[in-house]
């Protein structure tokens, strides 16, 4: 029996397009068209910078004045839940 040889993955072209962030996301991450996984990168750069995570759950983020219009507003938000609100500030 022959094993086939796996060809090595490809990164996903939906994630490396450049896209716009909104006026809210921009003021953290630039004005810059990037890829979606460089605005990850560089939110959570800014949410160590300024200490925005949570101290005992590391897994809540606490937004600042930057990062709470594009929270929706919300104070505190998991970091499953980031990504996904990230998203609508995405064009």
């Amino acid at each position: 029996m022959a094993t086939k040889k796996k060809a090595p993955r490809k990164a996903n072209a939906a994630f490396m397009k450049p896209l716009k962030p909104s006026p809210a996301l921009a003021a953290v991450v630039g004005d810059k068209a990037i890829p979606r996984t460089e605005v990850v990168k560089k939110l959570w750069a800014y949410i160590k910078k300024n200490g925005c995570q949570d101290k005992k759950n590391r897994r809540m983020i606490n937004a600042d004045a930057k990062l709470k219009p594009v929270f929706g507003g919300k104070g505190c938000v998991n970091m499953f839940e980031m990504t996904k609100l990230i998203g609508k500030h995405l064009s």
